[in-house]
């Protein structure tokens, strides 16, 4: 029997606003990339965290925090925009969060000026990214020593 998706009313998504918040964002993204898949060991905290034109998202599901995303500039005219971290906690996967926290990353690059962004994707989740408009660029590559696929969306589109 497959799980009911709970009504779009009960997902939202915004930009980090305080240290509860940074912390419900950064416990996220410890249990899936450090406890879950092993893809970092210790912490998956990076220099991009400190920077101060990083936005840290987080995706709730019926008030409850259950996913990220991280999104910042790759250059100083903020045209081209990195979206990565994006995580959802197990429980919370058949809710269909993972698409709203991309598009709010995507919504919001778009509306400060960029005009493209990129994310390295897990190969298995190249589908997920296909339906939201990205577009794969390449082969499969290391990434985080994982194979992963750079995509792209036109921001604005």
């Amino acid at each position: 029997m497959t799980p009911l998706r709970p009504s779009a009313d009960l997902l939202s998504c915004r930009r980090v606003t305080g240290p509860d918040e940074l912390a419900s964002h950064h416990r996220i993204r410890h249990e899936t990339f450090v406890r879950e898949q092993h893809v970092f060991a210790g912490s998956d905290v990076d220099a991009h965290d400190a920077r101060e034109d990083v936005m840290h998202v987080v995706g709730y599901c019926g008030g409850v925090p259950a996913g990220t995303v991280r999104l910042y500039p790759l250059d100083e005219s903020g045209r081209t925009w990195q979206g990565d971290r994006l995580a959802v906690l197990p429980e919370f996967r058949h809710v269909g969060l993972g698409a709203p926290l991309v598009r709010f990353a995507v919504a919001t690059a778009g509306r400060l000026g960029g005009v493209s962004m990129r994310a390295h994707v897990q190969v298995d989740n190249e589908r997920f990214f296909t339906r939201l408009g990205w577009i794969r660029q390449g082969d499969v590559e290391l990434y985080v020593g994982r194979p992963h696929l750079l995509m792209t969306i036109v921001l604005g589109a």
